[in-house]
């Protein structure tokens, strides 16, 4: 470093996956970093509460492509063991389809594909295929698109690319891809319940996503003990390991603008001078809250055009006593799954028999919840932007209970000793959550890759954006790695020191 330069000053906004993620990337690099989070915790979504001995995970339950999380991690020299213990399930998760009728997914593959046999006599063999094909995708698809900032088509002008892509089935939907293999409905069911982490249906979701099925089948589902919210704990403490500053309780109230360029963030605490900013928080509530429209890249008409991934209504229980017939993960199918997900993405409207999802994390992890007891969070899709109201969680609540109390055999509700719910007002509240969603932008072929809301601001020289809003997409190892590349946009555009004297026009 040469005499009288300084470090650049980043501002990160937000403190979860995709925002620590740059952080730590760029402090690593040589910037000095600090993160506003306007809520009482770091993490987001990946947030936690703990209540009358119970602990719950308040977003994120399933922990799929284990490798994003340890290449992350190596890049500073460390492991996800140096935070964290995992395990893997075994089962992975478990399918309800009636009373008495149950499909448990085993992690291994040869059991697998006995499954997946015994149901359609050849589809043991066609699922290794499938799954050959779907190894081949996630290893260009995690390795190589998603690490691409998607700022321009030249990016994928590499001849093994277009090649690539041409194998990779991007101009394919999911539901035809799937039912070129299987027919049995169970088994095409259960290959396409994974495109609805990525918010949109089968039908409009690229094949390519078939990379999915490779990190969910082959790769296993997996649980760090202790919660979800132990990567947040460790990614927290790399973080302030690379010296950068966090700061709680600060939210943002307005970006300062000098021509076309941010000079500081003013949060309720007061103002950080900043040369680059990064928006890890609600990319519309950054673009249409806090900068003058002339410096908005996007106009209101583009938002409410955009296809949202879906809501949640979520429940978190505490429960008096041990729960049977339910394992760490388990999914309701036994209402009609295909009509179900066409009412969430076609029809604006509350569900009338709604798909759920419950996680028994306490069968894995006994600190989750007291001895003796049971720790429930009840999950249910639902379309963005909805009236919500405590009547119609509370119908929602009873609705799926007495379905849940049904395919299980036993009393439940008598039984709850803790109970809290969550949805659209709480996204909008805590998170400022575009139409309250939960996961983001659907990742159709039309919201893919340069089809997104960009990573670079285009009308303000030093903003840019990470997370579910932007590229890669939803879920928690796309915001990991959104994370990384914001952070690798910056390094080539702006150096890690300057002369201070010479700050951007």
């Amino acid at each position: 470093m040469q005499t009288g330069e300084s470090k650049r000053r980043v501002v990160v906004i937000g403190a979860g996956f995709a925002g620590l993620a740059a952080a730590s990337c760029l402090a690593q690099e040589g910037y000095a970093v600090t993160v506003l989070e306007k809520n009482e915790m770091a993490g987001g979504r990946a947030r936690v509460f703990a209540s009358d001995g119970f602990t719950f995970d308040m977003g994120p339950s399933w922990y799929w492509m284990p490798g994003v999380f340890e290449q992350f991690f190596q890049k500073f020299g460390k492991t996800t063991a140096d935070y964290y213990h995992l395990e893997r399930l075994d089962p992975s998760y478990q399918v309800l389809y009636g009373e008495k009728d149950t499909m448990e997914l085993p992690a291994g593959m040869p059991e697998l594909e006995a499954l997946f046999e015994s149901l359609e006599p050849g589809a043991g063999a066609k699922l290794r295929a499938f799954l050959k094909q779907a190894a081949y995708k996630y290893e260009v698809g995690i390795n190589t698109l998603v690490f691409k900032p998607s700022r321009s088509l030249t990016e994928f002008l590499d001849v093994k690319l277009m090649v690539d892509v041409l194998r990779l089935d991007v101009f394919q939907s999911m539901a035809k891809h799937v039912r070129k293999y299987f027919k049995h409905p169970r088994l095409v069911q259960i290959m396409e319940f994974p495109v609805l982490f990525l918010g949109a249906l089968p039908e409009n979701t690229p094949a390519l996503y078939s990379l999915m099925n490779y990190a969910d089948l082959s790769l296993g589902t997996w649980y760090p003990m202790g919660g979800m919210y132990k990567i947040i704990e460790g990614m927290v403490s790399l973080a302030q390991e690379l010296g950068v500053e966090i700061k709680l309780n600060e939210e943002v109230q307005r970006l300062e603008m000098q021509g076309g360029t941010i000079r500081s963030v003013v949060t309720n605490q007061g103002a950080y001078e900043a040369d680059v900013v990064v928006g890890g928080a609600d990319y519309h509530h950054l673009e249409t809250r806090l900068l003058p429209r002339e410096f908005q890249t996007y106009s209101d008409k583009y938002w409410d055009t955009r296809v949202m991934a879906p809501s949640s209504l979520i429940f978190y229980l505490g429960i008096d006593k041990k729960l049977e017939g339910l394992r760490h993960h388990n999914l309701f199918f036994d209402e009609d799954f295909g009509p179900h997900a066409q009412e969430i993405y076609t029809n604006p409207a509350w569900p009338t028999k709604p798909l759920f999802y419950v996680s028994v994390p306490s069968k894995t992890d006994p600190s989750v919840a007291p001895a003796g007891k049971e720790n429930l969070f009840i999950l249910i899709p639902v379309a963005p932007d909805l009236k919500d109201t405590s009547d119609i969680r509370e119908h929602y609540y009873h609705l799926v209970m007495e379905r849940l109390e049904r395919l299980t055999g036993q009393q439940i509700r008598p039984h709850v000793i803790f109970k809290r719910s969550y949805a659209h007002q709480d996204f909008i509240k805590d998170y400022h959550a575009f139409k309250g969603n939960a996961y983001g932008l659907a990742n159709t072929l039309l919201q893919t890759a340069v089809l997104k809301p960009s990573m670079k601001s285009k009308k303000v020289r030093n903003l840019f954006y990470t997370g579910q809003l932007t590229v890669p997409g939803p879920g928690v190892p796309p915001s990991l790695i959104s994370g990384q590349v914001v952070a690798s946009e910056i390094v080539k555009e702006f150096a890690p020191q300057e002369h201070p004297l010479t700050h951007p026009a």
